[in-house]
């Protein structure tokens, strides 16, 4: 089963969205930051990344920007539970996330874009 890699600093947000992805069957990692998510993605690559937008220490643009300079291959949807969120998320499908989300958002949303951004296993 695919392995996805949550980066969220909020745990809660971590929590909820490991539970319901292993729920599925799938394979799940997580970091509070983008360089935490980086350096996990080094060491394990995941086949699909769920960012937050707004973090600590490294923000998902600029994880994003790295993902799509050093592993173009892995899909990124882009979260975020900002107030205004539908004026930065169009901004992550620009860097090259092929999902966005504003938070909240339902399990059947998040599931439903999962598997349509995770390439189709052989």
């Amino acid at each position: 089963m695919a392995r996805i890699l949550i980066i969220d600093d909020d745990a809660e947000m971590r929590s909820m969205l490991e539970y319901i992805l292993r729920l599925e069957g799938y394979d799940v990692v997580s970091a509070p930051d983008g360089r935490e998510g980086v350096k996990a993605h080094r060491a394990n690559p995941a086949n699909l990344v769920i960012t937050d937008l707004f973090m600590p220490n490294q923000e998902g643009m600029e994880t994003i920007a790295e993902f799509r300079r050093d592993y173009q291959e892995v899909p990124i949807i882009a979260i975020c539970g900002r107030p205004g969120a539908f004026r930065v998320l169009p901004l992550a499908k620009y860097l090259g996330a092929v999902g966005t989300l504003a938070k909240p958002f339902q399990p059947d949303e998040l599931l439903t874009m999962v598997k349509k951004a995770l390439p189709a296993e052989p």
